[in-house]
């Protein structure tokens, strides 16, 4: 893969309760404008995804956000992206924001992100595409969530090469080695 121009960033459109995870979404959103990819999002304002959103613009960075109309309608878009981006429906959202990226960065989230990331990872094992996808498990989030897709593959419902689709790392200062942004 050569370097992304574009990163989509799943997570969560609250804070969760570990200060840890806000302080990752802030970093991650600093990381990739720092090095000059494009953040594509959800388009709120609100929770790990306005930290994301707010770290990557404080760096001068492009910031495109993609957001359901109903959703803008509730007053949780964020008003200072690049671009933001109406779809009618949540999985309209999911399409652009995959069409729109180069890879994925997964921190930590809800149902949501899980719906966005087995998305992604889906379409990847029927060979729809082959974009980077990038687990931050800080401090362990995604832990359980990588002990079910071990049990997955373990009872045959997916091939063990679904286990590769994903790079799992610690802390968002390990993204520019996993996405091929290091110099």
């Amino acid at each position: 893969m050569g370097k992304p121009l574009s990163v989509c960033v799943f997570c969560g459109s609250g804070f969760g309760r570990d200060p840890a995870w806000a302080e990752a979404a802030g970093d991650t959103g600093t990381i990739l404008a720092r090095h000059g990819v494009e953040v594509v999002y959800g388009g709120g304002h609100v929770g790990l995804m306005g930290l994301v959103a707010d770290a990557a613009l404080a760096q001068g960075g492009r910031v495109v956000g993609i957001i359901p109309r109903h959703l803008a309608r509730a007053e949780v878009e964020h008003d200072h992206l690049s671009e933001l981006i109406e779809t009618e429906t949540m999985s309209q959202r999911k399409t652009a924001m995959i069409a729109r990226s180069d890879a994925f960065v997964v921190l930590p989230g809800g149902i949501g992100t899980l719906d966005e990331l087995l998305e992604v990872i889906t379409l990847r094992q029927l060979g729809q595409h082959v974009k980077p996808t990038i687990m931050v498990d800080t401090k362990g989030y995604w832990r359980d969530f990588a002990r079910l897709l071990d049990a997955i593959v373990a009872q045959d419902f997916a091939r063990e090469n679904v286990l590769e689709f994903m790079t799992w790392v610690d802390s968002p200062a390990d993204l520019p080695a996993a996405l091929g942004l290091a110099d």
